[in-house]
């Protein structure tokens, strides 16, 4: 059989903007924000005595401590691999996120405890409109911080600025209930609802916590990626009719990186030169969905193979049994 003629190595995918470059940047913003949210929470704190603004310049102080944990964890993620971490340091965004969610736990139960004790002892709340300004600040400044937030997480994906994100989003609704209870407490005569919407905030922050908890979860023990990414990591490889199945796809993330893993036919007959030139094509098409992804692909021989339909999603994109005239594979270990 005469062996398939290697075609030309196909052109590198175009250089997008650099996720860690953007990562750092919002993180700097991140921390100039929670500064700024500080400095106008305290001024209203003092001139008013809210329990809200108490609830909410607690929030902010963590905010600033979650904001300096992921300032230095996406720098130390974006580090490239050593001789001790061959995989880079990308789940250092994950620790990062856990330290997140450990403040928010503890924020949200200091604002709880000082919520309950303030509606059984309600205290008035002075200097109303100095307050109020200072939510609506507050409001403006976060709104646009998390709006900055976002176009990051397009271009880097970092889990670190993604649970900062959710942490903000989570303020950004908060300040709207600080900005009922100070009205109400200031104007309406009402200080038990100032006190009510400090414990909504606690509530909200516990809730938004769980949420961070769970994703640093899933990243640290490597949960696969959406089933939607393996189908368009399947799809992009055997576009390639010369790849006659995948198997043993295995992807994880590791900060902003996905790393993927995986097995593909080929016909047994081929030249390595001309086997390694399809594996290569193949990356580069997947390289063409997620640029930043760390891949490694292992070619099978294989007489005859079934092709998985495009439209397959990746687990069942794994080819039928070799032939009888094939050699057995090798058994599969426990995560094939």
């Amino acid at each position: 059989m005469t062996p398939t003629p290697a075609p030309a190595r196909p052109p590198a995918p175009p250089p997008s903007e650099d996720p860690h470059l953007a990562t750092r940047r919002i993180t700097r913003l991140s921390v100039g924000a929670a500064l700024t949210l500080i400095a106008l929470k305290a001024f209203a704190l003092g001139a008013s005595g809210s329990v809200s603004i108490l609830a909410s310049l607690t929030d902010s102080v963590l905010d600033l401590a979650a904001s300096l944990a992921t300032f230095f964890a996406v720098r130390w993620a974006a580090a490239p691999p050593d001789e001790d971490h061959r995989y880079g340091h990308g789940k250092g965004e994950a620790l990062a996120a856990l330290v997140q969610a450990g403040l928010v736990f503890a924020s949200a139960l200091f604002i709880g405890w000082e919520g309950l004790q303030r509606i059984f002892d309600p205290r008035p709340v002075t200097a109303g409109s100095w307050a109020v300004g200072v939510v609506i600040a507050s409001i403006a400044v976060t709104g646009w911080l998390v709006w900055m937030q976002t176009r990051a997480l397009k271009t880097s994906g970092s889990l670190a600025v993604a649970g900062d994100r959710a942490h903000y989003a989570a303020d950004l609704a908060s300040n709207l209930v600080v900005l009922v209870g100070v009205i109400s407490g200031a104007f309406l005569g009402a200080p038990g609802l100032d006190a009510a919407a400090g414990l909504v905030v606690a509530v909200w922050l516990f809730w938004g916590a769980i949420g961070m908890l769970r994703a640093a979860a899933d990243h640290l023990l490597d949960r696969a990626v959406p089933e939607s990414d393996r189908a368009a990591i399947a799809q992009a490889v055997l576009a390639d009719p010369r790849i006659q199945g995948v198997h043993q796809l295995r992807t994880r993330m590791a900060g902003s990186v996905m790393m993927i893993q995986m097995h593909v036919d080929l016909d047994p007959d081929l030249r390595l030169e001309a086997a390694h030139a399809i594996v290569v094509e193949a990356e580069h098409r997947v390289l063409s969905h997620y640029p930043t992804a760390d891949i490694l692909i292992h070619a099978d021989p294989r007489r005859r193979a079934v092709a998985a339909a495009p439209s397959e999603p990746a687990p069942a994109a794994e080819a039928q049994a070799p032939a009888a005239d094939t050699p057995p594979a090798p058994p599969k270990g426990p995560w094939s």
